[in-house]
């Protein structure tokens, strides 16, 4: 069982919730969503971004490698007869990606996990059809103190030139950032807590 099967039951806090809440309006903000937009989330865990988004887009496919997120996020969807949302079990890492196309990609605390990032991008601009849109939601560059120093195996967050840089070397156009949430976090034992900078990047194939 991986940390993220072991939290899924407690994923759905209220900070959460208000951290997608906030990265969903600067989605919205950049992106002009239509009911006639396809949606892929990846990294979806419980669903929390896209349930967000879900009333101002056309069928969403939902997926993540965490076997528990997926099962409370299936939970979550027959609750709410959310008919237009699927969900799949995937590792883009590894896994081949989806035999078809989607108007919108977006992402939200995803990145920082996967180690390879140009493929992970290169993987989002073969999910987009012509014109659509990439959106992701991640850290700016910390210094290791959000995971824990002793945390090895992510980013610690991204240098925004730099990532933008990537994108635009991929194919991506039209790339922009903004802030979109700033989260507190405890970062020791004692309590202590530092507010960390969440940018949404929005680009165009």
């Amino acid at each position: 069982m991986s940390d993220f099967d072991e939290k899924a039951e407690e994923w759905d806090t209220p900070k959460s919730r208000k951290r997608a809440a906030n990265i969903a309006e600067a989605i919205r903000s950049e992106v002009p969503l239509s009911n006639n937009m396809s949606a892929f989330e990846y990294g979806c865990g419980t669903g929390l971004l896209s349930f967000e988004l879900r009333k101002e887009l056309g069928p969403i496919m939902l997926a993540d490698n965490s076997d528990g997120m997926l099962e409370v996020l299936e939970h979550k969807i027959r609750d709410a007869s959310a008919d237009d949302m699927k969900t799949v079990k995937l590792n883009l890492s590894s896994d081949p990606p989806p035999d078809q196309q989607f108007d919108l990609v977006y992402t939200m605390m995803t990145l920082h996990h996967i180690p390879d990032t140009r493929h992970i991008l290169t993987q989002f601009y073969a999910l987009l059809n012509s014109a659509g849109y990439l959106c992701v939601a991640d850290l700016d560059e910390e210094d290791g103190s959000f995971h824990g120093h002793d945390v090895d195996d992510v980013h610690k967050g991204f240098d925004r030139a730099e990532l933008a840089d990537l994108a635009e070397e991929i194919g991506f156009t039209d790339i922009s950032f903004s802030t979109a949430y700033k989260m507190e976090r405890e970062i020791n034992e004692e309590g202590e807590t530092k507010l960390f900078p969440i940018f949404l990047m929005v680009a165009r194939k």
